[in-house]
């Protein structure tokens, strides 16, 4: 078995949480308490993603998933997880995935690169989330380095390119949510974004008052819905890795017991991705190898299978 490809098992490490009282149980409409709730949250996330912990991969390939979703509910689509799973797994390779393994990819880009938003990877970013491309996103990447430049806090420099993109392509509200992200990461010096906010663009956070609808970018509040949003999604994010913690744990500890060749290599993609295939090959493991090890490793509960499939399954953390 190729060991060497396997983290060795973790030693003692708690996910941290957010704590309760920072979790907002309601509507805040005064800022300076929105970004203290925000500032709270964001410290729990900030000292996990800096732990860098060897199921980070899988872990924001989760939320990267889970943000697809969001922005399929956005954009008025009807896939759900699963299905968005789906497009992107059944893909044809090096083929397109269809509009909604694109939403998936866009989101996928967004947590596997460093942050940073140029021209040229804007105008892909727009090709992957069906937005028409037009001169005024052109400036966004000059418009992001100025709130850098100011030093404003992470959710605060985050609702300033929401206003931004909102006035200059008031379509374009997913590239809004995709930036935001990469101005959060960039703002708190983060290696790789974690997908967060996208999954709040729609929650209570940008419930307007009273029956006013939602609140825009433009609208008073704004800011501090963000934060909100950023508190809230903090403590999700850190409970989805709280849940995938114990399985890498699991699947590490097994790994000395499997003697399958290429079981390192499946391993190393459990604790990096989403799912991974039980078909996978690689040239040290065969279809039907892949098969018996996965089987093996869901009789240990050491992964899941995802789809609950007879045929063509995935397994994931």
């Amino acid at each position: 078995m190729d060991v060497a490809l396997i983290p060795p098992p973790p030693g003692p490490f708690t996910v941290p949480a957010v704590p309760g009282w920072a979790i907002p149980r309601g509507s805040v409409a005064d800022l300076a308490e929105a970004a203290f709730l925000a500032g709270a949250a964001l410290n729990s996330l900030d000292n996990l993603v800096r732990a860098n912990p060897p199921w980070a991969g899988a872990w924001r390939a989760r939320l990267a998933l889970c943000c697809a979703a969001a922005a399929a509910r956005y954009a008025g689509r009807a896939e759900d997880e699963a299905a968005l799973r789906d497009a992107w797994m059944l893909r044809p390779a090096d083929g397109d995935p269809g509009p909604a393994g694109r939403l998936l990819a866009a989101w996928r880009r967004l947590a596997e690169r460093s942050p940073g938003a140029d021209v040229t990877s804007l105008q892909s970013t727009c090709g992957l989330l069906g937005i028409g491309w037009s001169p005024e996103l052109a400036a966004l990447p000059e418009e992001i380095d100025r709130e850098l430049g100011a030093a404003r806090p992470a959710p605060l420099a985050a609702a300033a390119i929401l206003r931004a993109i909102d006035a200059a392509a008031p379509g374009a509200g997913l590239l809004g949510w995709w930036l935001a992200e990469q101005v959060l990461a960039l703002r708190l010096r983060w290696p790789l974004p974690v997908p967060l906010l996208m999954g709040e663009a729609q929650s209570s956070a940008f419930r307007g008052p009273g029956r006013g609808g939602r609140l825009r970018p433009a609208d008073d509040g704004f800011d501090a819905a963000v934060c909100l949003a950023v508190a809230q999604a903090s403590a999700r994010v850190l409970r989805c890795a709280a849940e995938i913690a114990p399985r890498a744990g699991r699947l590490q500890a097994v790994a000395p017991k499997l003697r399958a060749k290429g079981a390192g290599e499946a391993i190393a993609r459990l604790l990096d991705d989403d799912a991974v295939p039980g078909t996978l090959t690689t040239p040290k493991l065969s279809r039907w190898g892949a098969r018996r090890l996965f089987e093996r490793l869901e009789t240990l509960g050491a992964v899941r299978e995802l789809t609950g499939r007879s045929s063509f399954k995935l397994y994931g953390l």
